[in-house]
């Protein structure tokens, strides 16, 4: 079975296993209140049990209210925050679904409806009808937002930003797990160096780099711009499948050699698959690194080309924000991240544990 199969594999369980959470846990506290029943716990046990479990319940509500808070800003139909001038509301006297239907848009599918001729300067055109999934003028919502548009470029870039990123990240860790050649330490020093010292630049290396990209006449270039966030998701990721992959014993390998195999087969077949983990986790933060990045984004793109979180600050009005609007816009625009953390959470947990044999 391949990498991607195996993942998807993964994945799947994890879905089945998230939504039958909810009847396991209510099985299991029938059968605890059973047990106590029949005299197999102790109430001190079963308080014990009932505390913690509160606790935990408290935490997560705690770290979940701000998103429970920009929900309810989002359905909000005065268009405001559920803290208002006449004190505080967990649930908003008139809610509305506006503000998603403005950030949807129309959202319909136009079949092409052009067909060229070959060999003459003729096109023939045909008349489909489109098909509407949601028309916002249904809803009273005039001129909807342009988060379709953002959503695609933040697509292109954080998708070029995976398959360069990779493309260097996932030979440079092989072979800085399993060669040795000259100059490796420092190499591999090289790699810590650039992981710390990135941050610090701060404001300057910002106008080195839109220097950079104005003389290369890359200004507005989202593939340029894919290309820099690749770059800069190379030196942390390297060393994190590095690390992950000198947990796989040597001898898988030269049991492979032995077999005969090509040292490329030995990669993809064996190595691979045992860093799926690793290889799982470094591929969600190089595509985060594209799809979050607000600060360079904003300083290298124009209007026609801005992602989604520059999008979403282009809402930011001087004196005034619509906070329903830009409630649901973040919203929407955080979903794919929280489903991506939520379903590879236990890939993460596993590529960070620095050993590929792992579990």
């Amino acid at each position: 079975m391949s990498v991607f199969a195996r993942i998807a594999s993964k994945l799947a369980e994890d879905a089945w296993t998230l939504a039958t959470t909810p009847v396991e846990a209510a099985r299991e506290a029938r059968y605890t209140v059973a047990a106590y029943r029949r005299g197999d716990i102790s109430a001190t046990q079963l308080l014990r049990t009932a505390v913690a479990t509160t606790f935990a319940v408290l935490v997560v509500a705690v770290m979940l209210f701000p998103i429970y808070w920009i929900a309810m800003s989002a359905i909000s139909a005065s268009g405001g925050s559920i803290y208002a001038a006449d004190g505080f509301r967990f649930v908003p006297k008139r809610t509305s679904i506006k503000p998603f239907v403005w950030v949807l848009g129309d959202l319909m599918i136009q079949p092409d409806t052009t067909i060229a001729v070959p060999f003459t300067d003729l096109s023939v055109v045909f008349d489909h009808p489109r098909i509407v999934f949601l028309d916002a003028s249904d809803y009273g919502v005039e001129s909807p937002s342009e988060f379709k548009r953002y959503f695609v470029n933040s697509v292109v870039v954080a998708t070029v930003t995976v398959a360069l990123g990779l493309s260097v990240i996932v030979p440079a860790a092989y072979a800085l797990s399993r060669r040795e050649f000259i100059m490796r330490r420092k190499i591999l020093f090289g790699y810590v160096l650039f992981t710390q010292v990135g941050g610090g630049l701060g404001i300057a290396a910002l106008i080195a780099l839109y220097a950079i990209f104005v003389q290369a006449g890359l200004l507005n270039n989202k593939i340029a711009l894919a290309a820099y966030y690749a770059a800069t998701a190379v030196p942390f990721n390297t060393w994190l499948l590095k690390t992950y992959m000198d947990g796989i014993p040597v001898s898988y390998e030269e049991a492979a050699l032995v077999d005969g195999a090509p040292p490329w087969r030995v990669v993809v077949e064996v190595i691979l698959p045992l860093s799926a983990a690793g290889l799982a986790t470094v591929t969600i933060f190089t595509f985060l690194a594209g799809w979050m990045e607000f600060v360079v984004a904003q300083l290298l793109l124009s209007s026609g080309n801005y992602t989604l979180p520059v999008g979403l600050f282009s809402l930011v009005e001087e004196y005034s924000i619509p906070w329903a609007r830009f409630s649901a816009f973040a919203l929407t625009f955080a979903s794919p991240v929280m489903l991506v953390y939520l379903f590879a959470q236990r890939y993460i947990e596993g590529g960070l544990s620095f050993s590929g044999m792992e579990g």
